[in-house]
C-alpha cells in the first residue's frame, strides 16, 4: 500500500468519531403539565385589637419549625419559637433569671400585640417546600388584613434552612428574615446576589447560631453571612452565642429586640 492512501485512511478514521458524534445528536423538546396538591396545617395568631381596628393592616411573621416538630399534630409546633411564646402557659427556660424572664415577657407581648403569626407544620418525613410556604403566605394575606410590605420570616434548624432558601430565592417577598442555626446552598446565594441583587441587598438579615452547635455547624451560617457581606447586603446582623450548642433559638426568640428590629423594616 502506498503511503498517501494510508495517510488518508488514518485521517478518515481519526475524524470519524467526531462526525458520528455530531450526527448522532438531535434537538428534542419535552413539555408536560405536572400538578400537585400542596398544603399545611398551621397555627394562626391574630393580634390583640385585630377585630377592633378593622381598617388596620398588620405585619405577618412566618415561623418555620425544626425537624423534631414534624407530624400530624400542629400543636407540636408550639414547642419552640414564637408559637411557644404565644401560649398562655408558656414555660420559663431552665435557670431563667428575673431579667431574662422580663425580656421574654416583653417579647411575648410584642408578638401578641403587633403581629399576625403563622406557624405551619411539615408532615413526617417532609422538608420545607418554598412553593408551599409562599402559597400559604398568599392564602393568609388574602384571608386576613396583612400588610404585604411587612412580611417577616424566621425558622430554626430545618426551619433555618427553609428560611435561607426562601430568602435567597425570593428576597423581594420579605422585609426581614431571621434564620437560626440553619444553612443553605452556595448556589442559592450566588444566584440570589446575581439575579435578585437589589432585592437581596435591601433585605434585612439577622442570623443566629451557637458556636458549639454539633448538629448544624457554625460555618453553615458563617459562609452565608460572609457571602452576603461581600455581596453588599446593607442590613446584616450576625449573633453567635459562644457557649450555645444546637439550641440557639430559645434565647433568640425571647429577645424583644428581634421583633422591634423586624418592625423597623418595610418593603417599598
Amino acid at each position: 500500500m502506498s503511503r498517501l492512501p494510508l495517510l488518508l485512511l488514518l485521517a478518515a478514521l481519526t475524524a470519524a468519531p467526531l462526525l458520528f458524534a455530531t450526527e448522532a445528536q438531535t434537538v428534542q423538546a419535552f413539555e408536560r403539565t405536572v400538578s400537585r396538591t400542596i398544603g399545611y396545617r398551621y397555627l394562626l395568631h391574630l393580634p390583640q385589637g385585630y377585630e377592633a381596628q378593622s381598617g388596620r393592616a398588620w405585619p405577618l411573621l412566618v415561623f418555620l419549625h425544626g425537624a423534631g416538630e414534624r407530624g400530624a399534630d400542629p400543636w407540636l409546633v408550639a414547642k419552640h419559637g414564637p408559637p411557644k411564646l404565644l401560649r398562655s402557659d408558656s414555660p420559663a427556660s431552665k435557670g431563667e433569671t428575673a431579667e431574662a424572664a422580663a425580656r421574654r415577657a416583653t417579647a411575648a407581648r410584642l408578638l401578641a400585640t403587633e403581629f399576625i403569626v403563622i406557624s405551619p407544620q411539615c408532615s413526617t418525613g417532609q422538608k420545607w417546600d418554598d412553593e408551599a410556604v409562599l402559597a400559604l403566605i398568599e392564602e393568609v394575606s388574602t384571608r386576613h388584613r396583612v400588610d404585604r410590605q411587612r412580611l417577616y420570616l424566621t425558622g430554626l434548624s430545618m426551619g433555618g434552612f427553609g428560611t435561607w432558601s426562601l430568602a435567597l430565592k425570593h428576597p423581594a417577598k420579605f422585609a426581614a428574615v431571621a434564620p437560626i442555626c440553619g444553612g443553605g446552598l452556595a448556589i442559592d446565594l450566588i444566584f440570589g446576589l446575581r439575579e435578585h441583587k437589589a432585592a437581596t441587598q435591601s433585605l434585612g438579615f439577622w442570623v443566629f447560631h451557637g458556636a458549639k452547635d454539633p448538629v448544624v455547624l457554625l460555618n453553615e451560617s458563617e459562609r452565608l453571612v460572609e457571602g452576603l457581606r461581600k455581596g453588599g447586603v446593607k442590613e446584616l446582623r450576625f449573633t453567635v452565642y459562644p457557649e450555645a450548642l444546637h439550641d440557639s433559638w430559645t434565647e433568640s426568640y425571647a429577645n424583644p429586640d428581634l421583633y422591634t428590629w423586624m418592625l423597623q423594616h418595610r418593603r417599598n
